[in-house]
Protein backbone atom coordinates (compact mmCIF):
# COMPACT_ATOMS: atom_id res chain seq x y z
CA UNK A 1 0.00 0.00 0.00
CA UNK A 2 1.12 3.52 -0.97
CA UNK A 3 0.83 5.88 2.24
CA UNK A 4 -0.29 9.33 0.58
CA UNK A 5 0.85 11.94 3.43
CA UNK A 6 -0.52 15.84 3.37
CA UNK A 7 -3.65 17.93 3.11
CA UNK A 8 -7.44 17.03 2.48
CA UNK A 9 -10.03 20.40 1.82
CA UNK A 10 -12.79 21.50 -0.68
CA UNK A 11 -11.58 23.39 -3.88
CA UNK A 12 -14.56 26.03 -4.19
CA UNK A 13 -15.10 27.47 -7.67
CA UNK A 14 -16.95 30.76 -8.66
CA UNK A 15 -19.80 29.07 -10.95
CA UNK A 16 -22.11 32.22 -12.07
CA UNK A 17 -21.36 35.70 -11.15
CA UNK A 18 -24.91 37.74 -11.20
CA UNK A 19 -23.02 41.01 -11.28
CA UNK A 20 -23.58 41.96 -8.11
CA UNK A 21 -20.66 41.93 -5.84
CA UNK A 22 -22.84 40.68 -2.65
CA UNK A 23 -24.30 37.75 -4.72
CA UNK A 24 -21.75 34.70 -6.14
CA UNK A 25 -22.40 31.32 -6.65
CA UNK A 26 -19.83 28.56 -5.84
CA UNK A 27 -19.68 24.64 -6.28
CA UNK A 28 -17.64 23.10 -3.64
CA UNK A 29 -15.50 19.88 -4.92
CA UNK A 30 -13.16 17.88 -2.41
CA UNK A 31 -10.05 18.29 -3.14
CA UNK A 32 -6.20 18.62 -2.16
CA UNK A 33 -3.40 17.11 -4.11
CA UNK A 34 -2.19 14.23 -1.74
CA UNK A 35 -6.04 13.53 -1.51
CA UNK A 36 -6.94 13.54 -5.18
CA UNK A 37 -2.93 11.14 -5.05
CA UNK A 38 -4.31 8.62 -2.88
CA UNK A 39 -7.97 8.32 -4.70
CA UNK A 40 -6.41 8.57 -7.95
CA UNK A 41 -4.00 5.75 -7.45
CA UNK A 42 -7.15 3.39 -6.12
CA UNK A 43 -9.37 4.16 -8.91
CA UNK A 44 -6.68 2.73 -11.07
CA UNK A 45 -6.23 -0.57 -8.93
CA UNK A 46 -3.82 0.05 -6.52
CA UNK A 47 -3.96 0.28 -3.06
CA UNK A 48 -3.63 3.43 -1.39
CA UNK A 49 -4.03 5.03 2.43
CA UNK A 50 -4.40 8.84 3.35
CA UNK A 51 -1.98 10.56 6.35
CA UNK A 52 -3.70 13.60 7.33
CA UNK A 53 -5.68 15.29 10.06
CA UNK A 54 -8.98 15.52 9.15
CA UNK A 55 -11.70 17.43 10.97
CA UNK A 56 -14.42 16.40 12.94
CA UNK A 57 -16.93 19.37 11.19
CA UNK A 58 -19.49 19.06 8.09
CA UNK A 59 -16.97 19.29 5.82
CA UNK A 60 -14.32 17.12 7.56
CA UNK A 61 -16.56 14.10 7.77
CA UNK A 62 -17.69 14.52 4.28
CA UNK A 63 -13.79 14.07 3.51
CA UNK A 64 -13.37 11.06 5.27
CA UNK A 65 -17.37 9.13 3.30
CA UNK A 66 -15.35 9.81 0.03
CA UNK A 67 -12.59 8.30 1.07
CA UNK A 68 -14.41 5.20 2.32
CA UNK A 69 -16.36 5.37 -0.84
CA UNK A 70 -13.19 5.70 -3.46
CA UNK A 71 -12.05 2.06 -1.15
CA UNK A 72 -8.65 4.39 0.16
CA UNK A 73 -7.80 3.40 3.74
CA UNK A 74 -8.51 5.27 6.31
CA UNK A 75 -6.05 3.28 8.76
CA UNK A 76 -4.09 6.32 9.29
CA UNK A 77 -6.30 9.63 9.60
CA UNK A 78 -6.16 11.68 12.75
CA UNK A 79 -8.85 13.50 13.83
CA UNK A 80 -9.05 17.30 15.21
CA UNK A 81 -11.60 19.50 15.84
CA UNK A 82 -9.80 22.37 13.88
CA UNK A 83 -11.63 23.50 11.21
CA UNK A 84 -11.38 22.16 7.28
CA UNK A 85 -8.88 23.72 4.99
CA UNK A 86 -10.54 25.77 2.11
CA UNK A 87 -9.46 26.78 -0.98
CA UNK A 88 -11.05 29.58 -3.67
CA UNK A 89 -10.48 28.17 -7.03
CA UNK A 90 -10.51 30.54 -10.27
CA UNK A 91 -9.87 28.91 -13.53
CA UNK A 92 -8.90 31.41 -16.86
CA UNK A 93 -9.81 30.57 -20.25
CA UNK A 94 -6.96 27.87 -20.49
CA UNK A 95 -7.91 25.79 -17.92
CA UNK A 96 -5.72 27.36 -15.98
CA UNK A 97 -6.75 27.24 -12.34
CA UNK A 98 -5.37 29.89 -9.44
CA UNK A 99 -5.76 29.29 -5.84
CA UNK A 100 -6.47 31.51 -2.68
CA UNK A 101 -6.32 28.84 0.10
CA UNK A 102 -7.90 29.91 3.66
CA UNK A 103 -5.72 27.10 5.88
CA UNK A 104 -4.52 28.82 8.58
CA UNK A 105 -4.69 26.69 11.94
CA UNK A 106 -6.56 23.95 9.92
CA UNK A 107 -6.86 20.64 10.92
CA UNK A 108 -4.42 19.28 7.99
CA UNK A 109 -1.80 22.11 8.95
CA UNK A 110 -1.60 21.60 12.27
CA UNK A 111 -0.12 17.88 12.20
CA UNK A 112 2.77 17.81 14.70
CA UNK A 113 5.93 14.91 14.89
CA UNK A 114 4.01 14.03 18.18
CA UNK A 115 0.18 13.09 16.55
CA UNK A 116 2.25 10.69 13.86
CA UNK A 117 0.94 7.08 14.08
CA UNK A 118 3.20 4.45 13.99
CA UNK A 119 3.70 2.59 9.93
CA UNK A 120 3.15 -0.45 9.79
CA UNK A 121 4.62 -3.28 7.58
CA UNK A 122 2.15 -3.05 5.09
CA UNK A 123 3.16 0.35 3.24
CA UNK A 124 5.66 -0.40 1.12
CA UNK A 125 5.82 3.14 -0.40
CA UNK A 126 5.39 7.10 0.68
CA UNK A 127 3.83 9.63 -1.42
CA UNK A 128 4.83 13.49 -0.33
CA UNK A 129 3.70 16.83 -1.70
CA UNK A 130 2.35 20.46 -2.22
CA UNK A 131 1.94 22.81 0.63
CA UNK A 132 2.44 20.46 3.81
CA UNK A 133 5.87 20.19 2.66
CA UNK A 134 6.37 23.63 3.85
CA UNK A 135 3.77 24.49 6.38
CA UNK A 136 4.49 23.97 10.05
CA UNK A 137 4.09 22.27 11.80
CA UNK A 138 2.61 20.01 9.58
CA UNK A 139 6.00 20.10 7.33
CA UNK A 140 8.13 19.42 10.25
CA UNK A 141 6.31 16.27 11.18
CA UNK A 142 6.45 15.24 7.60
CA UNK A 143 10.21 15.38 7.71
CA UNK A 144 10.97 13.76 10.49
CA UNK A 145 8.58 10.94 8.91
CA UNK A 146 10.23 10.54 5.59
CA UNK A 147 13.36 10.27 7.46
CA UNK A 148 12.59 7.45 9.41
CA UNK A 149 11.16 5.55 6.33
CA UNK A 150 13.86 6.01 4.05
CA UNK A 151 14.53 2.76 3.25
CA UNK A 152 10.98 1.98 1.56
CA UNK A 153 9.90 3.81 -1.39
CA UNK A 154 9.60 7.58 -0.96
CA UNK A 155 7.69 9.56 -4.42
CA UNK A 156 7.72 13.58 -3.92
CA UNK A 157 5.96 16.31 -6.45
CA UNK A 158 6.64 19.27 -4.92
CA UNK A 159 3.54 21.28 -6.13
CA UNK A 160 4.56 24.41 -5.19
CA UNK A 161 1.93 27.12 -3.67
CA UNK A 162 3.78 30.49 -3.22
CA UNK A 163 0.37 31.71 -2.27
CA UNK A 164 0.55 29.87 0.92
CA UNK A 165 4.26 30.38 1.63
CA UNK A 166 6.12 33.24 -0.54
CA UNK A 167 9.47 32.46 0.84
CA UNK A 168 10.91 30.08 -2.36
CA UNK A 169 13.93 29.89 -0.46
CA UNK A 170 11.54 27.49 2.38
CA UNK A 171 10.71 25.50 -0.93
CA UNK A 172 14.13 24.61 -1.77
CA UNK A 173 15.31 23.88 1.47
CA UNK A 174 12.63 20.96 2.01
CA UNK A 175 12.60 19.58 -1.60
CA UNK A 176 16.97 19.08 -1.09
CA UNK A 177 15.77 17.52 2.38
CA UNK A 178 13.39 15.03 0.57
CA UNK A 179 15.62 14.43 -2.21
CA UNK A 180 17.75 12.42 0.17
CA UNK A 181 14.84 9.68 0.14
CA UNK A 182 13.11 10.10 -3.16
CA UNK A 183 13.45 7.16 -5.51
CA UNK A 184 10.63 9.27 -7.51
CA UNK A 185 10.48 12.69 -8.32
CA UNK A 186 7.79 14.16 -10.51
CA UNK A 187 7.67 17.93 -10.73
CA UNK A 188 6.18 20.65 -12.84
CA UNK A 189 8.00 22.85 -15.42
CA UNK A 190 6.20 25.72 -13.66
CA UNK A 191 7.97 24.41 -10.09
CA UNK A 192 10.87 24.04 -12.02
CA UNK A 193 10.90 27.49 -13.07
CA UNK A 194 9.81 28.79 -9.86
CA UNK A 195 12.46 27.24 -7.67
CA UNK A 196 15.58 27.11 -9.85
CA UNK A 197 15.21 30.11 -12.49
CA UNK A 198 18.39 30.60 -14.58
CA UNK A 199 19.65 26.91 -14.30
CA UNK A 200 19.17 24.52 -17.13
CA UNK A 201 16.59 21.63 -15.98
CA UNK A 202 18.75 18.89 -16.96
CA UNK A 203 21.89 20.61 -14.53
CA UNK A 204 19.52 19.45 -11.67
CA UNK A 205 18.03 16.50 -12.99
CA UNK A 206 21.67 15.45 -13.25
CA UNK A 207 22.52 15.97 -9.75
CA UNK A 208 19.04 14.48 -8.56
CA UNK A 209 19.82 11.42 -10.33
CA UNK A 210 23.08 11.15 -8.66
CA UNK A 211 22.08 11.41 -4.92
CA UNK A 212 19.65 8.77 -5.55
CA UNK A 213 16.31 9.52 -7.63
CA UNK A 214 16.04 6.50 -9.75
CA UNK A 215 13.64 8.09 -12.07
CA UNK A 216 12.37 11.92 -12.17
CA UNK A 217 9.68 13.66 -14.57
CA UNK A 218 8.98 17.04 -15.43
CA UNK A 219 5.16 18.18 -17.02
CA UNK A 220 4.74 21.03 -18.72
CA UNK A 221 1.01 21.57 -19.24
CA UNK A 222 -0.11 21.44 -22.90
CA UNK A 223 3.69 20.54 -23.92
CA UNK A 224 6.02 17.75 -23.98
CA UNK A 225 6.63 15.73 -20.46
CA UNK A 226 10.16 14.94 -20.24
CA UNK A 227 11.84 11.90 -18.05
CA UNK A 228 15.17 10.34 -17.00
CA UNK A 229 15.71 7.00 -15.08
CA UNK A 230 19.10 6.53 -13.48
CA UNK A 231 20.22 4.63 -15.36
CA UNK A 232 20.45 6.79 -18.03
CA UNK A 233 17.10 6.39 -20.84
CA UNK A 234 15.30 9.61 -21.24
CA UNK A 235 12.21 10.63 -23.14
CA UNK A 236 10.09 13.94 -24.17
CA UNK A 237 6.51 13.01 -25.26
CA UNK A 238 3.66 14.51 -26.34
CA UNK A 239 0.58 14.93 -24.34
CA UNK A 240 -3.02 13.70 -25.14
CA UNK A 241 -4.91 16.26 -26.31
CA UNK A 242 -8.22 16.62 -24.97
CA UNK A 243 -10.99 19.22 -24.74
CA UNK A 244 -10.02 20.98 -21.37
CA UNK A 245 -12.53 22.04 -19.14
CA UNK A 246 -9.90 22.86 -15.98
CA UNK A 247 -6.39 21.23 -15.70
CA UNK A 248 -7.26 21.17 -11.63
CA UNK A 249 -6.75 17.71 -10.84
CA UNK A 250 -4.11 16.88 -13.84
CA UNK A 251 -0.49 16.79 -11.67
CA UNK A 252 -2.30 14.52 -9.29
CA UNK A 253 -3.52 11.94 -11.86
CA UNK A 254 -0.30 12.06 -13.47
CA UNK A 255 1.24 11.33 -10.06
CA UNK A 256 -1.11 8.43 -9.20
CA UNK A 257 -1.10 6.83 -12.47
CA UNK A 258 3.00 6.53 -12.06
CA UNK A 259 2.34 5.09 -8.69
CA UNK A 260 -0.13 2.88 -9.48
CA UNK A 261 2.00 1.33 -12.63
CA UNK A 262 4.92 1.11 -10.43
CA UNK A 263 3.30 -0.70 -7.82
CA UNK A 264 1.53 -3.26 -10.60
CA UNK A 265 5.34 -4.80 -11.32
CA UNK A 266 5.73 -6.04 -7.76
CA UNK A 267 8.57 -3.92 -5.83
CA UNK A 268 7.96 -0.11 -6.93
CA UNK A 269 11.63 0.66 -5.81
CA UNK A 270 12.80 -2.43 -8.05
CA UNK A 271 10.22 -1.15 -10.80
CA UNK A 272 11.43 2.11 -10.98
CA UNK A 273 15.19 0.83 -10.42
CA UNK A 274 14.82 -1.39 -13.30
CA UNK A 275 13.21 0.80 -16.00
CA UNK A 276 14.55 0.52 -19.14
CA UNK A 277 13.38 3.03 -22.97
CA UNK A 278 10.23 1.02 -23.39
CA UNK A 279 9.11 -0.25 -20.32
CA UNK A 280 9.62 3.98 -19.15
CA UNK A 281 7.53 4.98 -22.40
CA UNK A 282 5.08 2.71 -21.27
CA UNK A 283 4.97 4.04 -18.12
CA UNK A 284 4.79 7.88 -19.05
CA UNK A 285 2.17 7.65 -21.46
CA UNK A 286 -0.24 5.99 -19.18
CA UNK A 287 0.34 9.09 -16.46
CA UNK A 288 -0.08 11.23 -20.10
CA UNK A 289 -3.81 9.62 -20.79
CA UNK A 290 -4.74 9.82 -17.11
CA UNK A 291 -4.36 13.52 -16.78
CA UNK A 292 -5.50 14.56 -19.75
CA UNK A 293 -8.63 12.64 -18.78
CA UNK A 294 -9.12 14.25 -15.51
CA UNK A 295 -8.65 17.76 -17.69
CA UNK A 296 -11.50 17.17 -20.02
CA UNK A 297 -13.19 16.98 -16.51
CA UNK A 298 -14.80 19.69 -13.78
CA UNK A 299 -12.31 19.26 -10.75
CA UNK A 300 -10.00 17.16 -10.03
CA UNK A 301 -12.60 14.00 -11.26
CA UNK A 302 -9.60 11.21 -11.86
CA UNK A 303 -10.02 8.38 -14.20
CA UNK A 304 -10.47 4.69 -13.94
CA UNK A 305 -7.86 1.93 -14.92
CA UNK A 306 -10.63 1.07 -17.82
CA UNK A 307 -10.93 4.57 -18.87
CA UNK A 308 -7.00 5.39 -19.24
CA UNK A 309 -6.86 2.06 -21.16
CA UNK A 310 -9.36 2.93 -23.96
CA UNK A 311 -7.43 6.80 -24.44
CA UNK A 312 -4.62 4.80 -24.83
CA UNK A 313 -6.08 2.01 -26.80
CA UNK A 314 -8.18 4.44 -29.24
CA UNK A 315 -4.67 6.41 -30.28
CA UNK A 316 -3.03 3.15 -31.02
Amino acid sequence: MYLVCGEALFDVFLVADEGDPGSLQFNALAGGSPFNVAIGIARLGGRAGLLTSIATDMLGRRLVRILERESVSTDYLLRSERRTTLSLVSVDDSGQPEYAFYGQGSADCSVRSSDLPKIGVEVLGIHFGSYSLVVRPVADAFASLVAQNGDRFVSLDPNVRPTIEADLDIWRQRVDEYIEYADLLKISAEDMDFLYPGVPRENKIVDWLDRGVKLAVITDGANECAAWTKSGDSLCKPIFKSDVVDTVGGGDSFQAALLAQLASKGSSKQAAENLDAESLDDLITYALAAASITCSRRGADLPSGDDVQALIKSYA
